[in-house]
């Protein structure tokens, strides 16, 4: 099979990795991440007036490139090799592209502003307890006159302080673990959210927003309902956030062992480089063969986005098993060829550990996606 880029996806490659090579600096986002917004405003424009780059995987009607799975794959692993703590997957994947496929006008309004670059979103669909099932939905909206009335909570919603519009699981119908009666409600976040969420705003360990959010008697128009019996949709685009997410830790996994091999070339001991001792370079042999498994795994899991739901699903769940392996094998690996540094805020490597860390687990453990692989198959 032939991965090779076309000269248009080549052109969406080069582009975005001159930009964040030339104007994404590691210790403004650190900045940024720790002391300021969570984010850099002015990044996001520029990756949407300068490049195109957040309207690349959008279609046409709302603003966008009509990019498809390979544009995604190029972008998230430009995006992870340079360590972009800025919403694509939230906003982009699990935002615009699901507010588009419900179909609903003030869905896809909040589309074309994603991809105008003047907001960004966040999906609030786990819950405590829900073990990542997406229809293990206990917050409910119930109807009342010409508004809903949503209840509950949602957990670990990350991007929900900063994002401008929240995409809200709620159950119309049904019991908690139905899959039937699970809808989709659109809320206006910040300043303008409605009377009743309680936010719980905290740091995750890669240095990302996010907070638990309460709802208790919020008051919604009938509009802010844009799906219901939303199951599916919201598996398709879990799975591509999933894809999205493995694709970012491959840009991130390239970017830890080209400098562990660099690092490993300069480091001197007993009077010679550390990348000469044969036991180091088995080392950086079993990182390398991890990187080029999680590859294919990659390329299978984006090649199949557009299958049907199951083939989806357990393609999706390998590549995911395959990445939190190679994350924390070659990410443990690159701190301890690193030494003592290899944790130190000073050292890029620290900090890209860290992200691989969170990813083993974001959208679901390895264990996980070994059983959803093997109920689906």
């Amino acid at each position: 099979m032939d991965f090779t880029l076309t000269p248009e996806q080549q052109l969406l490659s080069d582009g975005l990795n001159k930009f964040l090579d030339a104007r994404y600096d590691l210790e403004a986002s650190r900045e940024a991440v720790k002391v300021g917004a969570g984010w850099q405003p002015d990044v996001w424009s520029a990756l949407a007036d300068e490049l195109g780059v957040i309207g690349a995987c959008l279609p046409e009607s709302v603003g966008g490139d009509d990019g498809g799975p390979e544009e995604l794959m190029v972008v998230t692993e430009a995006l992870g090799h340079a360590l972009v703590v800025e919403p694509f997957v939230d906003s982009v994947v699990l935002g615009a592209r699901l507010l588009h496929a419900t179909g609903a006008e003030p869905a896809l309004a909040a589309a074309r502003r994603i991809a105008e670059g003047d907001a960004v979103s966040a999906l609030a669909a786990l819950e405590d307890g829900s073990g990542g099932v997406l229809s293990r939905v206990t917050t409910r909206a119930e109807r009342d006159g010409d508004e809903w009335v949503l209840n509950g909570a949602k957990a670990v919603v990350t991007t929900a302080p900063i994002a401008d519009h929240l995409i809200v699981s709620a159950r119309t119908a049904g019991e908690s673990d139905d899959r039937a009666g699970v809808s989709l409600f659109l809320l206006p976040s910040g300043d303008a959210a409605p009377a009743g969420i309680d936010s719980h705003v905290f740091r995750t360990i890669d240095d990302r927003v996010a907070a638990d959010l309460t709802f208790t008697d919020v008051r919604v128009p009938a509009s802010a309902l844009i799906a219901e019996d939303a199951i599916e949709l919201l598996e398709q685009a879990w799975d591509e956030g999933t894809a999205a997410v493995v694709s970012e830790a491959v840009g991130l996994m390239r970017k830890v062992l080209a400098d562990t091999v660099e690092y490993s070339k300069q480091r001197q001991q007993f009077g010679q480089a550390i990348g000469s001792f044969q036991a180091l370079q088995h080392r950086m042999v079993d990182m390398f063969i991890e990187l080029e498994q999680a590859v294919a795994a990659q390329y299978f899991a984006i090649i199949t986005l557009s299958a049907p739901a199951a083939e989806r699903s357990a393609a999706v769940s390998a590549a995911k098993a395959t990445i939190s392996r190679a994350a924390r094998f070659i990410g443990q690996n690159a701190v301890q060829l690193h030494g003592g540094m290899g944790m130190t805020e000073e050292l890029a490597i620290g900090h890209y550990f860290k992200r691989l860390t969170a990813i083993e687990y974001e959208f679901g453990t390895a264990d996980a996606h070994l059983a959803r692989y093997a109920a689906l198959t």
